[in-house]
């Protein structure tokens, strides 16, 4: 049954808050929707971080990569800066886990969209792997656009094709999402951190998907037990609000139970599993907060 979203709406507009779309399932079918504009196709900045995690998971299903492969099994540059701590390991020692999780070490992250825009060198992989760690992986969060560039780098590597290509008849053509834009480095390399270009229309099929542990129209695209691995709390977060709940694998964990993938500028797709819903939202507003807190107070109890 479709419902009214209107107390949404009148949120956003009270609020200022500038929200294009949203897009509101349950139980597999379409509960409400709205439309300030035309849905259209719009950069998605990290969420597209989660569809890289999916090809991680079909690498590792493949064979070609485990949670423990180490970057310096398929990059050695002879390069690679070591620390004058001889107590942190080299970045080659990082494992796709580290990577997923967003504990590499760094201080400061490598490859924010600035530095991407400024550097030099055209091969961020072997400039991710030529700064030195300041604290040993797998002990603290600190959110990374570069670790996930390395994820994509290193799925590329381990398959053979870009991660792009990877997904386009493991995921997208199968949820008929099909001639997606995605932004790669200078090297061609998938981006995988942002630059991913969908419709929010589309962004809800690939929530459904995740909601069914990886099943679409009644066939298995991503094994569940890689859905279920990624999307539960691996590692503490530092911040406020839904941002403090912690963090899976290019994830964020959220309140109400609830798990997302969020974009820099008001991209979201929350799934509550409890609810069997999928909300998908596409935005340019930086209150993302405030955008979550309006499915909170008046999206999710026409959820009951």
């Amino acid at each position: 049954m479709i419902r009214t979203l209107s107390g949404f709406e009148k949120k956003i507009r009270s609020q200022d808050l500038n929200v294009f779309s949203i897009r509101v399932l349950q139980d597999g079918g379409l509960v409400g929707e709205w439309n300030r504009d035309q849905d259209m196709r719009r950069q998605q900045h990290s969420i597209s971080k989660s569809f890289t995690c999916m090809a991680a998971g079909l690498a590792i299903e493949e064979g070609k990569l485990t949670l423990d492969t180490k970057l310096g099994e398929f990059f050695n540059y002879n390069t690679t800066y070591r620390s004058q701590d001889p107590q942190l390991p080299s970045p080659d020692e990082l494992t796709l886990y580290d990577l997923l999780r967003m504990s590499s070490g760094h201080d400061s992250p490598p490859l924010w969209l600035p530095e991407r825009q400024s550097l030099t060198e055209k091969d961020w992989a072997k400039y991710y792997l030529s700064l030195p760690l300041n604290r040993p992986p797998g002990k603290q969060f600190t959110y990374s656009s570069g670790d996930t560039f390395m994820i994509s780098a290193l799925i590329q590597a381990a398959v053979g094709e870009t991660v792009h290509r990877y997904l386009n008849s493991r995921l997208f053509d199968p949820l008929g999402i099909h001639h997606v834009e995605w932004e790669t480095s200078p090297l061609g390399v998938t981006l995988g951190c942002a630059g991913l270009v969908i419709s929010t229309e589309e962004l809800s099929r690939f929530g459904q998907m995740l909601l069914d542990e990886g099943a679409y129209e009644g066939k298995q695209l991503v094994p569940a037990e890689w859905i279920q691995f990624a999307t539960r709390k691996h590692i503490d977060s530092v911040g406020e609000g839904d941002w403090s709940l912690g963090y899976g694998c290019q994830f964020w964990m959220c309140s109400h139970g609830a798990y997302r993938g969020d974009g820099a500028h008001g991209q979201l797709l929350v799934i509550i599993p409890d609810r069997r819903a999928v909300i998908a939202v596409n935005s340019e507003e930086d209150r993302i907060q405030s955008i979550l807190d309006a499915v909170w107070e008046d999206v999710l109890p026409i959820l009951e």
